[in-house]
């Protein structure tokens, strides 16, 4: 029975990043979390981790999820769904990309896209009475431009009818036309001041904290003060999510389900980039699994190459490609992501690490890569 790392007895604050259209991950995690027994007294969020914070500071799982299934660009942008869609689909003609370029030079002479349709939707996502009322605290992170300083904000202390502002103000991406928000005063996307926000938890007296980071670190990060008695575990992708600006259905659907078995290979300290893998091989068992899958292949691809070639040059090269820094199980490992993913192996299910060798092996007998043991 796999055992979790993480204890659920405790209770936790969470911490979400900002990420634009990406913020379907931490709304799967949500779940996957959820699932565990999570217990929660506080949220922090920049950009659309505030939007998600309110929707979990309102416990309300099930709107969070219909809302990133749901999710398309005209619903945060005033733009034509089709349009976008192609020119995100990696397959843009010269006339699509044309006709972008020119769309885009009108938009950035209003100043940026017409994000009125984000406004509607927070304010048709946020449940004031219920982020007023709840047991759980929130926080968001923004800039301040006529200010020129970042602004952490503890939610439930805003008149009600600052709340929707003050999300839309730690949402304002750079490519949005900025329009003056509570007081006339402009702001900026809170990744500018704090992208993954631990310092309003921190500051607060938390000492639990579980972070969800959507990219890998970059932007404005804060000097913590951290103590010993702090502890913050971080959950972030192995793969790459979609663009920031990929407001798609299908982009966040993959996305959700991401975070839902990332979360779980947190939890349970499962191995694996690609897949979600249960260890249950010794390196020496891993070694002569290896070693199994690779003396017929290369026999046949580099006849000439013998033991020494395959361990002194064959095996470090591939290891060095693939980043395999451990010993030999992690080798073995990523040889099996790597073949799995090649052959299109399904990989959101947990599987022992020896299941996944087995499909690996049948589909490289199937291939003729391999002999038929």
């Amino acid at each position: 029975m796999m055992q979790k790392r993480i204890d659920f007895s405790k209770t936790y604050a969470i911490a979400l990043a900002g990420g634009g259209a990406k913020g379907g991950y931490e709304v799967g995690v949500w779940r996957s979390l959820s699932e565990e027994g999570l217990k929660y007294n506080a949220v922090s969020g920049t950009s659309v981790g505030a939007l998600n914070g309110a929707m979990m500071t309102m416990r309300d799982l099930e709107k969070a999820e219909e809302l990133w299934r749901n999710m398309r660009y005209s619903r945060v942008m005033n733009v034509d769904d089709a349009a976008m869609a192609k020119l995100f689909s990696g397959e843009p003609t010269m006339r699509q990309i044309g006709a972008a370029l020119k769309k885009a030079v009108n938009i950035f002479k209003d100043g940026g896209f017409d994000i009125s349709p984000l406004r509607e939707l927070i304010r048709t996502t946020a449940d004031i009475p219920g982020i007023k009322n709840s047991d759980v605290e929130l926080f968001i992170v923004t800039y301040s431009l006529t200010d020129k300083k970042g602004l952490d904000i503890a939610v439930k202390s805003l008149p009600d009818d600052e709340i929707c502002d003050m999300l839309l103000a730690s949402a304002y991406y750079p490519a949005f036309r900025n329009e003056p928000l509570t007081g006339g005063k402009h702001y900026a996307d809170g990744g500018f001041a704090e992208n993954l926000p631990l310092s309003p938890l921190i500051d607060h007296g938390y000492k639990n904290i579980i972070a969800v980071r959507l990219t890998e670190p970059k932007g404005r990060t804060k000097k913590l003060k951290l103590t010993s008695d702090v502890m913050i575990d971080v959950i972030a992708p192995k793969r790459k999510l979609g663009h920031t600006l990929n407001f798609c259905r299908e982009q966040s659907a993959f996305d959700m389900t991401l975070g839902y078995f990332d979360a779980k290979r947190y939890v349970y300290g499962l191995v694996g980039d690609y897949y979600y893998l249960e260890r249950t091989l010794s390196e020496k068992e891993a070694y002569n699994r290896l070693m199994t899958l690779l003396e017929d292949y290369f026999a046949r691809t580099k006849p000439s190459a013998s033991l020494r070639t395959i361990h002194e040059e064959l095996i470090p090269k591939f290891a060095q490609k693939q980043e395999a820094e451990g010993d030999y199980y992690d080798i073995l490992i990523k040889y099996v992501e790597h073949t799995g993913a090649v052959f299109k192996i399904p990989e959101f299910r947990i599987m022992k690490d020896t299941d996944l060798i087995s499909e690996v092996s049948a589909a490289m007998e199937a291939h003729g890569m391999i002999q038929q043991k």
